[in-house]
């Protein structure tokens, strides 16, 4: 009792605060408060965060997912209550790319008594050497596209505007624009106006740090235990048809991997695919999971991603669409990972 009351003061005290000069509409009502502190009573929950609704429906009719009555509608998400076995769960839909999934992480967190956070979804394949189909989890995330853009006629020996500062950093590496010139010969060097841009890690404000003093962060583990029992799960029997005529040439896996990554770009472009690979050896590639880790480790709340693989991020033929074919497989395998592991967490 106590700690519900405690979930629906902060929710009340940060919904007033954000909504002082928005519409009534807004506003945290008495009934809403009521159905937040009831809803937290029965908690802690675990939080799955789902990208689009592609992804969420085969949940909701997977068997192995128990709805509860209660459905929480505000700030236009909806957070649905169940259990996976003997697991009290959240379900909340983000929404396509990393501002989505992170304001929809952050209300999540806020308002909800959650012990840790499960986000599932498809993504597109930089690793050669897995395939469509699969299920990559990642030891950890990192969000690409904060860059820094070097103005044409500097280089890596030159220093960034408000480097010294301790705003923007070179320690990461860079992608050099003119190294993707077609029509070069082999004696010559190419040169274009875009040059170098400079990837940044994140500011980031812990919970348990001091206000207004950033740290950084760009590769963001897993919490390591749910890592360990994910592990378990090696050999699950994933799909492989989308039906009777249209399967996979491969058999899909689970594949343990070191690094995944998120943009706000869908990547269909097999030049950039084989960069973001050979320089930062990762598998899944997608638009959300980052900002879903960052805040993770904001707040201090146990996290881990589960992705299946759509499509090769530009990698396969020109006449291919690998995601259009293949999401449904790619959408069930990751649904039926995630019925398992929360299982396997529950048992633990």
């Amino acid at each position: 009792m106590i700690r519900g009351a405690m979930y629906v003061f902060l929710a009340a005290f940060l919904f007033f605060n954000i909504a002082e000069h928005a519409s009534v509409s807004c506003a945290l009502t008495s009934e809403l408060q009521r159905k937040i502190a009831e809803a937290n009573e029965k908690g802690p929950y675990l939080g799955l965060i789902i990208p689009n609704s592609f992804e969420l429906s085969p949940l909701l009719q997977n068997p192995g997912y128990t709805p509860y009555d209660t459905v929480i509608d505000f700030a236009g998400k909806r957070f649905r209550f169940g259990a996976i076995g003997d697991k009290p769960v959240i379900l909340v839909m983000t929404g396509l790319s990393l501002i989505n999934s992170g304001i929809t992480t952050q209300l999540l967190l806020s308002f909800f008594a959650v012990e840790g956070v499960v986000h599932y979804g498809i993504a597109g394949n930089a690793n050669p050497s897995l395939h469509i189909g699969d299920v990559t989890i990642p030891k950890q995330w990192a969000h690409l596209t904060l860059w820094s853009w070097q103005r044409h006629g500097l280089g890596p020996d030159d220093t960034l505007p408000l480097e010294d500062n301790g705003d923007y950093t070179r320690n990461l590496g860079f992608l050099k624009f003119a190294d993707f010139t077609t029509n070069v010969s082999d004696d010559s060097s190419a040169d274009n106006q875009l040059n170098n841009i400079w990837y940044q890690p994140e500011e980031i404000f812990p919970v348990d740090g001091v206000p207004e003093e950033r740290q950084h962060a760009f590769w963001v583990p897993v919490d390591s235990n749910y890592y360990r029992i994910a592990e378990k799960l090696q050999g699950l029997k994933l799909e492989s048809c989308v039906n009777s005529t249209t399967c996979l040439s491969s058999t899909p896996k689970m594949q343990f991997v070191k690094r995944g990554i998120s943009q706000s770009i869908y990547v269909d472009n097999s030049a950039y695919r084989t960069f973001i690979y050979n320089k930062f050896e990762v598998s899944p590639v997608d638009m959300e999971t980052a900002s879903v880790a960052l805040i993770c480790l904001q707040q201090r709340i146990p996290f881990i991603a589960i992705r299946a693989l759509s499509d090769l991020a530009g990698g396969g033929s020109a006449e291919s669409n690998e995601a259009d074919t293949f999401l449904s497989i790619a959408a069930a395998n990751s649904v039926s990972t995630v019925i398992e592991f929360v299982k396997l967490l529950s048992s633990h």
